[in-house]
């Protein structure tokens, strides 16, 4: 396992992130196995979300804490809010008084007395960031918070948030993958009248090396919005080839490769997996094993159908 200095510490955690929203299906002692065999494979950082189950991946998440408390400080803990699921429909709020709310929630939830990271879920778009860096100062101050970032924004939506905070944005979550590349497409095709040159996220990548935040990539397995992982799908023969081809060259599986791509984006990156699938958390952790070659990267990035001008 390879591992980035994130935040101002600059703590030691994994580029492999051990994402926890499907957990609300597995038995306590289930999740407890997961954990430790993150662990054993170098994988140090969790991440949640207030949202996942409605709290319940947060609260099976404590439980396994409490009953295994030697668990509580080893991992890294993340965790987001700011996505509000009403009695008539979901929305997103950053105001104050409810960030606040969210953190207390969590913290509860899950028996711990703080985050080692908080992100903002999702960009909201009536959020006033004066507003938000007075939950942050507060946050901070009392010591519930150690870290923040921000999940899905692009590059002015940070930008305007961090002119009005004393905090760095430590990271933004976005969705990343060899099937889903926006952010690479536009990249390319600098100038050029086609659909792949609009530049949707504002250069988040670029951004994000220049002002060293952390980009957490998710749904790294995924193609379309959750329509499916394309490992072993008859929708992307050519990428199944390359992968499996790739993947014998380096003795890894397809999974290792598939998250060595996003890895090998010259930025702090962080994959972050969502599997319940010990051999799967086995197979995610052996990306930082070996490290692509340009050669083999764009040849992946090709075989999922892109085009280069």
């Amino acid at each position: 396992m390879e591992y980035i200095e994130f935040g101002k510490h600059k703590t030691k955690v994994s580029k492999v992130v051990l994402g926890l929203m499907r957990i609300p299906s597995l038995d306590n002692s289930k999740i407890a196995e997961l954990l430790e065999c993150a662990l054993e494979n170098g994988i140090n950082i969790v991440d949640l979300a207030d949202c996942y189950s409605k709290g319940v991946a947060e609260s099976k998440f404590g439980e396994v804490l409490k009953d295994n408390p030697s668990l509580k400080d080893k991992f890294f803990i993340q965790s987001k809010c700011g996505i509000r699921i009403g009695e008539k429909f979901t929305y997103y709020d950053f105001s104050k008084d409810y960030i606040l709310k969210c953190v207390d929630a969590s913290l509860k939830r899950m028996q711990v007395d703080h985050l080692d990271s908080l992100l903002l879920h999702r960009p909201d778009a009536l959020m006033e960031a004066d507003e938000v860096a007075e939950a942050f100062n507060i946050l901070k101050e009392q010591g519930k918070v150690i870290n923040f970032g921000v999940s899905n924004m692009n590059s002015q939506q940070i930008e305007y948030l961090s002119c009005a905070l004393d905090q760095e944005i430590c990271a933004n979550q976005v969705q990343l993958s060899i099937c889903h590349t926006p952010m690479l497409d536009a990249q390319f095709n600098v100038n050029m009248s086609n659909n792949r040159a609009i530049m949707r996220e504002g250069g988040i990548l670029e951004y994000c090396k220049m002002k060293k935040i952390v980009v957490q990539a998710w749904s790294v397995m995924q193609y379309g919005f959750f329509e499916g992982v394309f490992i072993g799908s008859d929708k992307y023969p050519k990428l199944n080839e390359v992968l499996n081809k790739i993947a014998s060259e380096n003795g890894v599986t397809p999974t290792a490769v598939a998250i060595a791509f996003v890895l090998r984006i010259p930025n702090q990156m962080q994959a972050v997996i969502g599997t319940t699938n010990i051999n799967r958390v086995i197979e995610s952790s052996k990306a930082c094993d070996f490290k692509l070659t340009k050669e083999q990267w764009y040849e992946l990035y090709l075989a999922a159908g892109n085009i280069l001008p």
